[in-house]
């Protein structure tokens, strides 16, 4: 199973969200030198959120994400503000492992069938956070329909892997939901990464055991509450 450390960019600082409401937001410095806190600690992958883009600023930020892909040197996958095909491609074509769609993936399912063609399947992942069940959209303001049938669609318009975000513990570092995870890995035969609540290295273990692909590691990791040396160990 892979870990992947979040960086999640606000105003051009690594911070760390409750129930991704901007005004929780806990700074951490400079994003970039948190990615190489990471990767030096021994992580290959990194799961990078533009939440300017998130909250509707697109631009912000890019060259910092910029420098992150080009520098780096890991896998990365990437997400935040993805509202058109158009941003799509700018994103791949800067060299970003995959990129995360998530509310455009609701409002124009096809965009995914079109990136999938032009880039391959592998490099574009949809990003189904819930609320309740129901996949939320736009900042998790609003919900759109069963998560369960969104994963169907997604994977028959060619969606390469999911991110799973459970929206009702995401952030509060109280651990994971396992019934609505071993519903979405078992819903499909694509790699599924979760997010929200991770907060133990028996946390991941779990994950392991029901056949997730990868864990993303946010506000504990930050916190101090579980070790990115640790949660590696886990996954070997």
């Amino acid at each position: 199973m892979r870990v992947f450390p979040a960086v999640d960019i606000l105003g051009g600082h690594c911070v760390q969200l409750v129930q991704g409401k901007k005004e929780s937001a806990t700074l951490y410095g400079d994003p970039r030198e948190c990615a190489k806190r990471w990767i030096d600690i021994g992580a290959d992958a990194l799961h990078v959120i533009n939440l300017d883009g998130a909250f509707g600023k697109s631009g912000k930020n890019a060259n910092l994400v910029r420098d992150l892909i080009k520098n780096t040197g890991v896998e990365i996958e990437l997400g935040g503000g993805i509202r058109s095909i158009d941003d799509g491609v700018r994103w791949l074509e800067t060299g970003v492992s995959r990129i995360i769609l998530s509310t455009m993936a609701t409002q124009n399912p096809r965009s995914i069938q079109i990136l999938a063609d032009q880039f391959g399947s592998e490099r574009v992942m949809a990003g189904v956070d819930a609320k309740g069940g129901q996949i939320a959209i736009e900042g998790w303001q609003k919900t759109a329909g069963d998560v369960l049938e969104w994963v169907d669609r997604f994977e028959l318009l060619g969606v390469g892997s999911f991110l799973y975000t459970n929206v009702d513990v995401e952030g509060l570092q109280q651990g994971i939901r396992f019934e609505p995870v071993k519903q979405i890995v078992n819903k499909t035969r694509l790699p599924v990464v979760i997010a929200g609540g991770i907060s133990s290295t028996q946390d991941i273990r779990m994950l392991k055991d029901i056949g997730a692909y990868g864990a993303v590691l946010g506000s504990a990791l930050y916190s101090g509450k579980i070790s990115l040396k640790a949660a590696l160990e886990v996954c070997k």
